[in-house]
């Protein structure tokens, strides 16, 4: 058991951040209990010695700068303890991401514009990773408390099927869309998770559509198969980035389901926001596929056809 001692109620408040908010992001990252009582606060469990630590080093800051952002936590409490919760060196390094090995290059580099970026685009073919890896940066952000929902998306395109013949009410027919989402899930987290988590609306699954009109703040958002986006969508979508919030946009120009002569808002995206100061770009290519070893070679099979019908 550790303690610390504060000086007023102003530096309690300061540390302890609105509703709590700044303990609990440390009791979200730590096996460890912290009591505050008037102005001592007490840290046990095992982990109490690197929680004294931490605790002491925002007390620090709040005295010097006052009242501490959320921001400015989650800064001090990755400083502290990586994100892998080990005092190995950092994931990135490793080639690893929560235990799972990315493995190629075009995978790091991804993972690297995901941690760097709060706006990413990543573009490529089939089994490269891109919705997968996003997923998984969306449930650890999740866990450690970057964000408070997770929001998956995808424009309920038909690709040669008619919508409406399938069985069901709208959101039966809906489903089958949105199911690649839904499997990245249950890779990562069990069935009565995911469940009690779509419940409670801290992961939401949904088509494009649903996006108008809201502002998503403290989510982790991605958008799939984004190459079957119009412009129009394209701008709606992104425009819907709130407070705190992270976006990723993932795609593969050469699946293109649109209607003959619309654009895709994918393509015009990197178009015209190449070079916007604070947005990643990452394009995986045939040699990052991580499925069947046939897959990588379908996909240059297809590539080298190009333009010959």
């Amino acid at each position: 058991m550790t303690s610390i001692q504060l000086n007023n109620l102003d530096e309690a408040r300061a540390l302890c951040g609105p509703h709590d908010q700044n303990l609990r992001l440390v009791r979200q990252r730590y096996q460890v209990q912290i009591i505050v009582r008037g102005l001592t606060v007490t840290c046990t469990g095992e982990e109490a010695e690197p929680v004294h630590t931490l605790l002491t080093s925002l007390l620090d800051e709040a005295r010097a700068n006052g009242d501490l952002t959320r921001e400015q936590v989650l800064a001090t409490l990755d400083g502290v303890r990586p994100l892998s919760g080990s005092e190995a060196p950092p994931p990135e390094e490793l080639g690893l991401l929560d235990g799972i090995k990315l493995r190629s290059e075009g995978q790091r580099r991804y993972v690297a514009q995901l941690r760097k970026h709060d706006l990413v685009f990543s573009v490529g073919p089939a089994g490269t990773g891109k919705t997968f890896l996003a997923v998984l940066m969306a449930v650890q952000s999740l866990k450690v408390g970057r964000v408070r929902r997770i929001v998956l998306c995808r424009p309920a395109v038909e690709a040669g099927e008619k919508l409406g013949y399938l069985p069901g009410d709208f959101q039966a027919k809906v489903n089958p869309y949105m199911r690649p989402l839904y499997d990245a899930l249950y890779a990562l987290l069990d069935y009565d998770t995911v469940k009690r988590y779509m419940e409670r609306e801290v992961i939401e699954v949904a088509p494009l559509a649903y996006m108008r009109g809201r502002t998503l703040s403290d989510a982790f958002v991605i958008l799939d198969e984004a190459q079957n986006t119009t412009r129009a969508q394209m701008k709606m979508f992104l425009t819907r980035m709130g407070e705190g919030s992270k976006i990723v946009v993932t795609g593969d120009v050469t699946q293109v389901d649109l209607p003959p002569g619309v654009t895709s808002g994918l393509v015009h995206a990197q178009s015209i926001l190449k070079g916007v100061k604070g947005i990643g770009f990452t394009s995986l290519t045939a040699a990052d596929v991580v499925r069947h070893a046939l897959v990588g070679r379908i996909v240059k099979a297809y590539e080298g056809r190009k333009g010959r019908g």
